[in-house]
C-alpha cells in the first residue's frame, strides 16, 4: 500500500490540508501517481517528503481538486437541456423573473458558457422578453481567470456547432474569444462546495436556482462528503428545479431527494 492513512494524518497534523474527504480510491491513485514522480519507493518514503516539503504538500492537494470541462461535454444532457429543461424555463418563467443558473466546478467557464448560448439562442427564436443570470464556481482561481477572459483554442471549441461558433464567438488569430453578449450573463466567483459554512455561492446571495450543473465532481469525495454536498445543491435550488451531474453519479444521485427526468439521463428534479 501507498500510506494513505499516513498521509491524511501528515497533511492535516503538518500542513492543516484536510485531504480525508476525498475518496479512497482516488486517493491512492494520486498518492501512487506522483510517489512515482519523486522516485519514492519505500513505504513511508513519500509521506516524509510530504512533512518537510509544504510545495509538495500542495502540489498534491493540486492534484485532488481536478478541474476539466468541456464546451457541450455530454450530448445526451445538452440535447436534454436544449429540448426540454431550459425550454421549460423560458416558458415558466415571467418576463418580471430571472432564470438562474448554477454551473459549480466550472474549471474555464466551458460548461457555463455553453448553457449561455443554448439560452440565449432559444429567447431569441422564440421572441420572449426573458432574462437569465448564471454563476459560475471552481476552487482553482487559475481556471476562474482563464474563464474571466473566456479565450479558447482550437481543439477548445471542437464540440461546438457551427452556428454557434459563429454568432457568439470571435475568431483572433488562433483564440476564439467569447462574445461580449454571453460574457454578460455569466458570473465567475471561487466557491468550495465542501464548505459547510454556504449551501450556495456567497456572490448569489441567496441561492434559489432553476437549474445546478455539478457535473463529474461527486465521485472524486468520500460517500459521507457526497451526501453533504448533495444535501447543499438540493437547499440551493428553488422548488421543482434542475440538477444536472455526470452520467458516472446517476446512482449516488437517485439515493437522494431527486427523481430523474429522462431514462439513462444524468438530469434530475427536486422534489
Amino acid at each position: 500500500m501507498n500510506g494513505v492513512v499516513e498521509i491524511i494524518d501528515v497533511m492535516k497534523t503538518v500542513h492543516g490540508l484536510d485531504i480525508s474527504m476525498f475518496d479512497q480510491s482516488f486517493l491512492s491513485k494520486s498518492i501512487e501517481k506522483l510517489s512515482a514522480a519523486e522516485n519514492a519507493t519505500q513505504p513511508g518514503e513519500y509521506s516524509g517528503l510530504i512533512a518537510t516539503d509544504s510545495k509538495k504538500a500542495n502540489a498534491l492537494l493540486e492534484s485532488l481538486n481536478i478541474s476539466y470541462s468541456e464546451f457541450f461535454r455530454n450530448p445526451l444532457t445538452f440535447a436534454l437541456l436544449e429540448q426540454m429543461v431550459l425550454p421549460g424555463l423560458i416558458e415558466e418563467k415571467p418576463a418580471s423573473s430571472e432564470i438562474r443558473i448554477w454551473s459549480a466546478a466550472c474549471a474555464a467557464g466551458q460548461e457555463p458558457f455553453s448553457i449561455a448560448m443554448l439560452l440565449d439562442d432559444l429567447i431569441r427564436r422564440k421572441e420572449k422578453l426573458s432574462r437569465f443570470r448564471i454563476f459560475g464556481t471552481d476552487v482553482s482561481e487559475k481556471e476562474l481567470e482563464r474563464a474571466k477572459k473566456g479565450v479558447y483554442n482550437f481543439s477548445d471549441i471542437q464540440n461546438v456547432s457551427t452556428g454557434l461558433l459563429r454568432k457568439y464567438f470571435t475568431q483572433k488569430g488562433d483564440s476564439y474569444i467569447i462574445s461580449g453578449q454571453i460574457m454578460g450573463h455569466v458570473y465567475f466567483s471561487f466557491h468550495d462546495l465542501t464548505d459547510a459554512d454556504y449551501t450556495s455561492p456567497a456572490s448569489s446571495i441567496f441561492g434559489d436556482f432553476d437549474l445546478v450543473c455539478c457535473s463529474n465532481l461527486l465521485f472524486y469525495y468520500n460517500p459521507g462528503v457526497r451526501q453533504q454536498i448533495l444535501n447543499r445543491l438540493y437547499l440551493s435550488l428553488s422548488p421543482g428545479g434542475y440538477l444536472v451531474t455526470g452520467e458516472a453519479e446517476r446512482d449516488i444521485v437517485k439515493r437522494h431527494r431527486f427523481i430523474p427526468v429522462a431514462g439513462p439521463s444524468a438530469v434530475f428534479r427536486k422534489i
